[in-house]
């Protein structure tokens, strides 16, 4: 397994994606970074609102905020695994 890795300020793009892919995509995008890092995501489900801080409660990691963006929206979350 390769070293994990930090984040950066670039948007993750999961628009297009629907149920239950940005959640499964976030997922593994986590495991990836390190841990206490950020993770910003972009997607246009409409049901990300409800499954990503689902997602994050479930999980330990730290659902920062929710933000509309044209045609979507953009989550902040930190890793906590």
């Amino acid at each position: 397994m390769s070293a994990a890795i930090a984040a950066t300020s670039e948007i993750y793009d999961l628009r297009g994606l629907n149920c239950p892919m940005p959640v499964l995509k976030i997922r593994k995008r986590l495991s990836e970074i390190e841990r206490g890092a950020t993770l910003i995501a972009e997607t246009t489900d409409p049901l990300a609102v409800i499954d990503i801080p689902h997602f994050c409660k479930e999980y330990g990691h730290t659902f920062i905020s929710c933000d509309k963006v044209e045609g979507g929206h953009r989550f902040t979350i930190e890793n906590g695994g």
